[in-house]
């Protein structure tokens, strides 16, 4: 399961502030009128607006509510069906792969989309992402070998990357700035459903029919939204799409470039780590060379000072990408762990995950709340406190051999922490930066979530590779897994405080 679009959008805080500077974050967020830079943003002084399902707003916000449902469902019942697909094309070592492989591409998505939503708005990159969504979930419900899925998830990954920074752009030029907590909300609300019926359900077709089904499942409701906004695309554009990013062209190619870089980078370090035992001299290089490259590449597609946690947008950055790592590395194994290890099905494991998503649409409930507008930086720390006891309590339930049930707990915990702070970190991300940059801003903190979920599975699928023989136990290894992202989901905490500029 990883985590997706939630679950802000924009404002202009510092006419031509940029994504990489400064560098401290001193001069942006000053400005603290953010409701007026689009068409649809702007209303009369003194009145507040109207709410996401309000006229002027509602067919956008059902949009983005279907995207993001056909989204929530993908992840929550491919998580579910996971183990057994692996299971069934012997490729258990590999499991990791099957996610962080996908995420590998939504990387260059995510780069590509944020240039194309600032030279030619959110449509184009949203019809796009729609129609390889498609095309890579129908080629992995089809595939004969673990290969040719693995192929399926890259172009599945593509679509992904592409549609997560349109549903952001659209979110920021089409709302207020008082709205955005709430569609949020509303955004996150969209994954309760598919959270409820998507494990239950992927875990009956898988154990019922076939775990091909899984994947078939997504396919027409995704051809139905596309058909969809295209009858409507009219209605989801603004003034906003006449502003166009004063970025240059020359510089817009330099950002494709260095997606391109860390994409590439990111795949090779996968399949290395998922390769080192035994050891040999190939999938070493690859492990080393991956690394590298993604340590070149990607601090230049974040703001400067995102590894140091700058104050204001570079802590804001390294928070998304520490709580991305944190719970996709952990949650990505608990169904394994539960059907593997304590020998439940996959309805049952799926549950697991169904507790985890409703606690992260509570907490992005909460964070909507009116009383916590002025709070963004301490539901951020707030968030990561929660998601690191929830892990370690993962940890403790698998070395400790205590109850099943417990892991909803841990999930509950998990997911709450999400919640709270991806919700808030995109509305801080968001309002500080200007409206010709949303999608250059939208592009980092999607960045940032999907390095996160690479480094995070990755590391975690390595390990796990490293240590599963098939004839000891992997109890150790799921408690060491869990206790390293318990720790990185810690330093969410003094991330959050830094967030305040």
């Amino acid at each position: 399961m990883t985590a997706t679009p939630d679950r802000g959008a924009s404002s202009p805080a510092c006419p031509g502030a940029r994504v990489g500077a400064p560098a401290d974050g001193t001069s942006l967020g000053r400005v603290t009128d953010v409701t007026t830079t689009s068409a649809a943003g702007r209303r009369p002084a003194g009145r507040r607006p109207a709410g996401p399902m309000a006229p002027a707003y509602r067919l956008v916000t059902l949009c983005l509510v279907a995207l993001v449902s056909i989204i929530a469902f993908e992840a929550m019942a491919i998580s579910t069906a996971m183990p057994i697909i692996a299971r069934d094309l012997e490729a258990v070592r590999s499991y990791g792969l099957a996610f962080s492989a996908m995420l590998t591409t939504q990387l260059l998505g995510i780069v590509v989309a944020g240039v194309w939503c600032d030279r030619r708005g959110p449509l184009p990159s949203l019809f796009a992402g729609q129609a390889l969504m498609a095309a890579g979930t129908a080629l992995a419900g089809l595939a004969p070998t673990f290969t040719v899925l693995l192929a399926g998830r890259l172009v599945a990954g593509l679509g992904g990357g592409l549609l997560t920074v349109a549903i952001y752009v659209v979110i920021g030029r089409a709302y207020p700035g008082e709205l955005r907590p709430r569609v949020f909300s509303w955004v996150s609300a969209a994954w309760v459903l598919p959270s409820l019926v998507g494990p239950p359900v992927a875990g009956w077709l898988a154990e019922t029919f076939s775990w091909r089904w899984v994947f078939l499942v997504v396919v027409a409701p995704v051809v139905v939204t596309m058909a969809v906004v295209a009858g409507r695309r009219e209605q989801m554009r603004d003034d906003a799409d006449r502003e166009r990013s004063a970025t240059a062209p020359a510089g817009q190619r330099r950002l494709v470039g260095l997606g391109l870089m860390v994409a590439v980078a990111a795949g090779a370090m996968q399949w290395g780590a998922a390769s080192l035992v035994p050891v040999r001299a190939l999938p070493l290089v690859a492990t080393v060379v991956g690394l590298l490259g993604v340590a070149v590449a990607s601090p230049r597609l974040l703001p400067r000072g995102t590894l140091r946690m700058a104050r204001g947008l570079p802590s804001v950055m390294l928070s998304r990408f520490l709580l991305t790592a944190a719970f996709n590395g952990a949650m990505t194994f608990v169904p394994l762990m539960l059907i593997l290890s304590r020998g439940l099905g996959a309805t049952v494991a799926g549950a697991m995950l169904t507790v985890g998503a409703v606690g992260w649409s509570a907490g992005s409930w909460v964070q909507g709340q009116q009383r916590f507008s002025g709070r963004r930086s301490w539901l951020v720390s707030v968030g990561g406190a929660s998601l690191s006891v929830g892990v370690a309590t993962l940890a403790a339930i698998a070395g400790l051999g205590l109850p099943s049930l417990l892991v909803g707990v841990a999930a509950a915990l998990c997911g709450t922490g999400m919640g709270l702070a991806m919700s808030s970190t995109s509305v801080l991300s968001l309002a500080l930066s200007p409206v010709a940059e949303h999608g250059r801003t939208s592009s980092s903190l999607q960045l940032a979530d999907v390095l996160g979920s690479v480094m995070g599975i990755a590391a975690a699928g390595s390990v796990f590779a490293a240590l599963h023989d098939g004839v000891r136990s992997d109890i150790p290894t799921f408690v060491l897994m869990w206790l390293v992202l318990a720790a990185v989901a810690a330093l969410v905490v003094p991330g959050g405080q830094r967030t305040r500029t």
